[in-house]
């Protein structure tokens, strides 16, 4: 397969995977988001009523949303409640006011190798370079528009 290509086609254009010869390597799902208006209400649901492990509500001021991570085994959930008038959670929620899925985090080995393939292949990131996220790793945000609509999160593994 790693001499193979895979012909992916999204929007209007074309792409290709080499899986044998790229410098990073795709790898786990780490966690799905979940904007939501309170975090310790969606907390409570999670913890209470599902029996779930979950952590206690953590403020990132520089990304501005407090983060809760709900343990499910093969991966977690993230719920993110905006932080300040200036949080990206804000603007989701005035859109879709009870909240939902707000983007998926995949972890991959070589963050810096994956950004560069991508933007050579013209995948657009969010920000320039990637930030520390909410597990002190590397992240960086990949533009829904060129995701199939969704907003994918890439995190050094």
């Amino acid at each position: 397969m790693a001499a193979s290509m895979l012909k992916v086609a999204m929007g209007s254009r074309a792409f290709s995977s080499g899986i044998g010869d790229a410098l990073w390597k795709l790898g786990r799902l780490n966690h799905v988001a979940i904007a939501v208006p309170g975090v310790e209400k969606a907390r409570c649901f999670y913890r209470d009523v599902l029996g779930a492990q979950v952590s206690e509500p953590v403020p990132l001021a520089e990304h501005g949303v407090v983060t809760v991570f709900v343990e499910l085994g093969n991966t977690k959930l993230e719920l993110l409640e905006p932080l300040g008038p200036d949080s990206p959670i804000r603007g989701f929620l005035t859109k879709h006011r009870d909240g939902g899925l707000h983007h998926i985090c995949i972890e991959v080995d070589g963050l810096s190798a994956a950004i560069q393939r991508l933007r050579e292949l013209h995948i657009r990131t969010l920000s320039p370079e990637a930030r520390i996220g909410a597990h002190g790793k590397p992240v960086i945000f990949l533009h829904p528009k060129d995701c199939g609509g969704v907003l994918v999160e890439l995190e050094e593994a």
